[in-house]
């Protein structure tokens, strides 16, 4: 069968756009065949696409389909573990129908969450890092950066399920910023273009931060550095303000000596789940959604494969709010 599908044209050195990326016509074949119903959007991606990336996976190579979370249907199978119409995730990547071996496809419950899109969130990274890294706890006063993300908008909500008695959020704007407070039951959150996010976090938690759980790095970062009592934990989960823009717009890396003299434990993590961690969220993502004390924020684009680069650059622009998807025509 003949499918389309996006590759990345070049990888990426400066500043992402749409021509890194490229449409192309390809056959799949193979013991399972999927239509593609639901593509997963992260800014993590944008780390693989790099040929400098730094994280422990080898970085996507130019010539090659996209591969992230998709949420598909199975068209035909010739496997006895899958049949037509069964709901499946996979890591098949931005395509309108994949095919390959029924092992490559998990079998979802479409009865667990009330969309598809539940499937293809961040959670298991927002919760490993709140739970398991930072081990956010009684008592914790809490910092996320980016905040109304994908990651971000899970691990704050997620720290007050776990019993954090303040948790404080940045945004980049003033509404995402009320969002954070209104919608997701953060404490207290800013945006961080309205004055200096240090001044902010000593008027938002004057008697200092016990753990950041921290996507953006930079200014943000320092702020938080400054905040922290001695002890405190730093989930480190990314540095979006370190790989967007150019060379000369891009923050430094943290600095992680001074974090050492202030008695900061600083926590770098990536998130290469378990099956018992996977099963872990999946347990207390449900047990807190029926409970009413955890949403999914969530953005569904709408719009074919050509259109699934521009909603990723919209998102790198911060244009989203929550968890984002492409639903695909």
């Amino acid at each position: 069968m003949i499918t389309r599908e996006i590759r990345l044209a070049a990888q990426i050195t400066g500043v992402p756009t749409p021509g890194h990326f490229t449409v192309a016509e390809t056959e799949v074949d193979g013991e399972v065949l999927v239509r593609t119903e639901r593509v997963g959007l992260a800014a993590t991606y944008l780390e693989l696409m790099r040929a400098d990336s730094t994280l422990p996976v080898p970085p996507w190579q130019p010539g090659r389909r996209v591969g992230v979370a998709t949420v598909g249907t199975v068209v035909r199978s010739a496997s006895p573990a899958l049949a037509a119409g069964d709901l499946v995730r996979s890591m098949t990547g931005w395509s309108e129908y994949s095919a390959g071996p029924a092992a490559a496809y998990d079998k979802l419950d479409p009865s667990l969450f009330p969309d598809v899109g539940h499937h293809l969130g961040q959670g298991p990274t927002a919760y490993y890092g709140t739970a398991d890294v930072a081990a956010v706890g009684e008592g914790d006063v809490v910092f996320v950066s980016g905040a109304a993300g994908g990651v971000g908008s899970l691990a704050g909500q997620i720290a007050r399920c776990l019993g954090a008695a303040r948790v404080i959020g940045s945004a980049g704007t003033p509404a995402k910023a009320a969002y954070l407070v209104n919608e997701l039951g953060f404490d207290a959150a800013f945006d961080y273009h309205d004055g200096s996010p240090a001044d902010r976090l000593r008027e938002l938690a004057p008697e200092g931060i016990s753990v950041f759980f921290d996507v953006v790095g930079g200014e943000q970062y320092d702020a938080a550095l400054r905040a922290a009592r001695p002890g405190a934990r730093f989930a480190l989960c990314g540095s979006l303000s370190s790989q967007l823009g150019d060379a000369a717009d891009r923050f430094p890396e943290p600095d992680r000596a001074a974090a050492e003299a202030r008695g900061v434990d600083l926590l770098p993590f990536s998130c290469h789940l378990t099956p018992e961690q996977f099963e872990a969220w999946q347990r207390h993502f449900r047990a807190w959604l029926g409970e009413g004390r955890l949403v999914h924020p969530q953005t569904v684009v709408e719009g074919g494969i050509e259109d699934v680069p521009g909603a990723f650059l919209s998102l790198l622009q911060g244009a989203y709010r929550g968890n984002v998807s492409v639903r695909l025509s």
